[in-house]
């Protein structure tokens, strides 16, 4: 396989992604972005400058808003390649990668400084029966919406918490589909928990104005919202047929096609994991976060993160922290003198601090409760494997102490999706059967490669056409 180069590659084209790319390449770096997804724009602006929808604008404008980054990435000298899988990165900076614009065929191209911007992914929010067709996590029914137009025909109730929740709700009221309705798991303890973090929130107003706007449009669509559940199970023969729940002590069921779960997302720390970043337990979010200085470096040198990988801050502070990355490598190559770093991070911290704000307080408020992040024994964990929460128990019960043992008892976590569904849930469980800590339990050891990869695919290298007009066209070697 032929190695190229350039000063700094970007995994993932989402707005952290963008944003660093914009900004390095002002700067006069050779930037190059792979994004795994067809058209720049990550999840929260999908599809944004090609959208299967009439009206796009009736997703909100957080959506739409994306529209211009999209815009100003795809005019710039950023060189951009859409539909590349990186499914491996040594620490020496050789990424291994698989695109698939066409004929699919593999290569490697060496970067001497790594940006990884993957993003976010739903917390896997096990339930008994949420493994039945008909049943779906909220941020891939959003993705069926911004990428192929597709919304729901069915009755559709909406069950967890957090913000994406009630934009969701509101966006399938827009869209002339309101669901049935809203089961809310938000424990009425974390109302106090969040209440201390008011005062700060309040001091960027934003994000709950627009909350509040949200749940009036959800009251005025008669769109049923119930609240304090505290159980959860979806039942049915061959598919979803019903939902039942409990809402202050009282047992109740809903009739239902499709059942939309959702309890916040966490970072996607695969590709920072199999390359051997250190990771720490952050207990606000409740999640795995790679260890960073305060401009996105890594323990291991020249690999940064930035966005939702980095820990979750939403679009506009993924945005910041992309910018943020590409100051401190340009600082570091020399593309930028101490002066001016000073004087533009001086700018970007204050961005960040007006933006990070109102962040304990969602996190508190919207902390999932433990009975939906560690589930009861008859319940599915590991859907792959088809392992239960109870056969985890068990497994602690027989000595194993972190989730990599449960490999070798179970195959739990070797599955299609190495890990990602069940990676959090697992560990979560073996730590309150053991009585330890997170960071003492762990999490999988991810191996290259992060995503499947066929033979195929190998079989084939990339080599640069030199006469190419674009960056983005190869020839098969």
């Amino acid at each position: 396989m032929t190695i190229e180069s350039a000063d700094l590659v970007v995994i993932g084209a989402g707005p952290a992604g963008m944003a660093c790319a914009l900004r390095a390449a002002s700067l006069g770096l050779k930037v190059l972005v792979m994004d795994e997804n067809a058209l720049p724009g990550g999840q929260i602006y999908r599809s944004v400058s090609n959208s299967p929808l009439p009206d796009p604008a009736r997703l909100g404008a957080d959506y739409t808003d994306g529209a211009e980054l999209v815009k100003q990435f795809r005019a710039s000298s950023v060189s951009y390649w859409p539909d590349t899988l990186v499914w491996q990165v040594s620490q020496s900076l050789d990424i291994s990668f698989t695109r698939r614009n066409g004929t699919a065929a593999s290569g490697q191209i060496h970067a001497k400084a790594l940006v990884i911007a993957n993003g976010a992914y739903e917390r896997p929010f096990p339930v008994p029966g949420w493994t039945l067709p008909g049943v779906m996590g909220v941020g891939a029914a959003q993705t069926l919406v911004k990428s192929a137009g597709l919304l729901p025909n069915v009755p559709t109730v909406l069950a967890g918490s957090g913000p994406l929740l009630y934009l969701f709700a509101w966006q399938l009221i827009r869209a002339g589909r309101p669901p049935v309705a809203i089961l809310e798991t938000t424990p009425a303890t974390n109302y106090r928990s969040a209440l201390k973090h008011l005062p700060a929130a309040l001091r960027s107003p934003g994000y709950l104005l627009k909350g509040m706007k949200l749940l009036r449009a959800i009251k005025k669509a008669r769109v049923a919202h119930i609240r304090n559940i505290s159980e959860l199970a979806i039942e049915g023969a061959e598919r979803v047929e019903r939902i039942s729940y409990c809402s202050g002590g009282q047992p109740a069921t809903l009739a239902a096609g499709l059942v939309l779960l959702h309890q916040g997302v966490v970072p996607n720390v695969q590709l920072t994991r199999s390359i051997g970043c250190t990771h720490d337990w952050d207990e606000a979010q409740l999640c795995w976060r790679p260890r960073t200085d305060g401009w996105g470096e890594t323990s291991v040198p020249n690999v940064f993160t930035a966005g939702d990988g980095a820990g979750i801050g939403g679009a506009i502070g993924a945005r910041i922290s992309g910018e943020g990355v590409a100051l401190a490598v340009a600082h570091r190559v020399g593309a930028l003198n101490t002066e001016s770093f000073s004087e533009q991070a001086a700018l970007l911290g204050r961005r960040r601090s007006q933006d990070s704000r109102v962040r304990p307080f969602l996190d508190a408020l919207y902390r999932p409760s433990a009975p939906f992040r560690r589930p009861s024994d008859q319940t599915i964990v590991c859907r792959c494997e088809e392992i239960t929460a109870g056969e985890i128990r068990q497994m602690a019960r027989l000595g194993c102490v972190g989730p990599n043992q449960t490999k070798s008892f179970s195959r739990c976590g070797m599955g299609p999706c190495q890990g990602r569904l069940c990676g959090l849930i697992v560990s979560e469980l073996l730590a309150e059967q053991n009585g330890q800590r997170m960071s003492e339990t762990g999490y999988y050891n991810i191996r290259p490669p992060i995503k499947p990869v066929s033979l195929g695919d190998l079989a084939v290298s990339y080599i640069p056409d030199e006469n190419a007009a674009k960056p983005t066209e190869w020839l098969p070697k």
